[in-house]
């Protein structure tokens, strides 16, 4: 999913469950900054003071990526969770919509409700619990569930889609080769380009395995808001058995789905704008409000207001000063939820549903 779901939709079932305006864009913000997030390694202060965090996205979306520690790493815990279905580790790492292991996920977030980054926490587990609808079928290892060797659409032929992945990864791979495809793009739905993330997409494809999938995503990312409005839900009452909440009313389902449907611009950040200009003008039956505008990275951003650094790819070359007001950052909060989330996830739950990735 793109950012009109994960910040703009998020937040939109995050104050219909209940929360407050400062906490929503929290948990928003959170969902979205898992694809953001895309610097590693230490913070080095002024006065010797250090700080580590883990990079939960790389730079780019990079369709040529087959580095088996990064997938294990970064692809499998934050964008493509293993349902744990099947007898060989291949079929196990495949993501399913609403797993066992996506339940336990959530429950785990649920049950640290009172941690003091708890609704860091929480925006990075929506993140990951919607993708495991939008990235079904596709697993976040090297694998042949994710080569497709065919993909149309309602706008798409086959040659136009082999042509736009060409394309695409001209400037990653030297190779005119029309089987390359087969080889190479093995992880995540990097050959299936941008069609797993559009809400309005229909489309179909076949994998490496000569596997067919038909998708029609307009439901699918629908059950993915209103559960993600459950577990929200569940999550301000303490209920790890967050799926018997209510959901969504119909009227509110009805009224998003229709705004997903008809908003189909290719740009992900045009489509959040339209969005948002929607939700404020009261298009969504009981909510009516501005939605504060997301600053990922550079001036005004989580990185920004706790250290000062501006720089959208690295730390710079000064070093800032630590204080207080780092401790009780966003942006020290969100990364410790990525550390916290990456090992609960690859050393707790994966293990006990009989996978071991990391």
């Amino acid at each position: 999913m793109n950012i009109d779901f994960h910040y703009g939709v998020i937040y939109l079932v995050s104050r219909l469950a209940g929360l407050e305006k400062s906490d929503a864009r929290i948990v928003a913000h959170c969902c979205q900054y898992v694809d953001d997030a895309t610097v590693s390694g230490t913070l080095e202060f002024a006065g010797g003071e250090s700080y580590e965090r883990f990079a939960s996205a790389h730079k780019m979306f990079d369709y040529m990526n087959i580095s088996n520690t990064s997938d294990k790493r970064i692809w499998a815990p934050f964008h493509f969770l293993p349902a744990g279905e099947g007898s060989t580790l291949e079929d196990k790492s495949i993501c399913k919509p609403d797993s066992a292991i996506a339940r336990d996920m959530v429950a785990h977030a649920i049950d640290n409700r009172g941690a003091e980054n708890a609704l860091h926490r929480l925006g990075v587990t929506l993140h990951v619990y919607v993708d495991t609808w939008a990235h079904q079928n596709f697993t976040g290892t090297i694998s042949d569930h994710n080569v497709v060797t065919s993909l149309t659409s309602e706008d798409y032929s086959h040659e136009a889609w082999l042509e736009k992945l060409k394309h695409m990864a001209s400037d990653a791979v030297h190779a005119a080769q029309s089987d390359f495809l087969d080889h190479v793009v093995k992880l995540g739905h990097g050959a299936a380009l941008h069609f797993p993330d559009q809400p309005w997409a229909k489309w179909q494809y076949q994998n490496g395995h000569g596997l067919t999938f038909q998708r029609d995503n307009l439901p699918i990312f629908m059950e993915a808001a209103d559960m993600a409005y459950r577990a929200i839900k569940g999550f301000r009452c303490g209920n790890t058995a967050y799926a018997q909440e209510e959901g969504l009313s119909e009227e509110t389902k009805a009224a998003l789905a229709l705004l997903l449907a008809s908003n189909r611009d290719d740009d992900p950040i045009k489509r959040l704008d339209v969005l948002c200009a929607a939700l404020a003008e009261g298009q969504v039956p009981g909510f009516a409000e501005t939605v504060t505008p997301y600053i990922g990275k550079g001036p005004g951003s989580w990185k920004d207001q706790a250290t000062g650094i501006v720089d959208e790819d690295g730390d710079g070359d000064k070093k800032p000063v630590w204080s207080e007001a780092f401790e009780q950052s966003d942006y020290r909060k969100f990364h410790d939820a990525i550390k916290e989330h990456r090992f609960v996830v690859t050393q707790v739950i994966l293990p006990k549903h009989g996978v071991r990735l990391a």
